[in-house]
């Protein structure tokens, strides 16, 4: 018996930085915090990359910046980080069906006392 092998690529976008209005907290609901956002998207791909592979058969790093940033709605208030990282990994799977599963790290910067990161890390797969 033999089990079916399937390659995948993981894109990777780390330590991003976007202020978003975010917070349980009265002096968070008002003010945007500063968050650092790291993304792995892992997504199909062809059975080889050579030399003159197209970007076709990949996604681009902008795409993975742009779900992070600039994609986020302005002037909306995630009450839970965990709803901005939900928000990021809809966007990705919207752009792209080849996506087939997001890994979202979310710190939130303004709460670090003595330099440790706090936050969490989400995970979807495509259903």
């Amino acid at each position: 018996m033999t089990t079916a092998v399937h390659d995948s690529l993981t894109l990777q976008v780390h330590d991003l930085e976007a202020m978003v209005l975010t917070g349980i907290y009265s002096e968070e609901t008002h003010l945007a915090q500063p968050l650092r956002i790291s993304l792995d998207v892992e997504m199909d791909c062809p059975p080889h990359f050579t030399p003159d592979t197209p970007l076709s058969a990949s996604k681009s790093y902008m795409d993975l910046r742009h779900a992070a940033t600039e994609a986020l709605p302005q002037g909306v208030h995630f009450t839970l980080i965990e709803g901005v990282a939900d928000h990021i990994a809809e966007t990705l799977f919207l752009q792209d069906p080849r996506v087939k599963r997001v890994q979202v790290k979310i710190i939130k910067l303004a709460i670090a006392e003595a330099g440790e990161s706090i936050g969490i890390t989400l995970v979807r797969h495509r259903r």
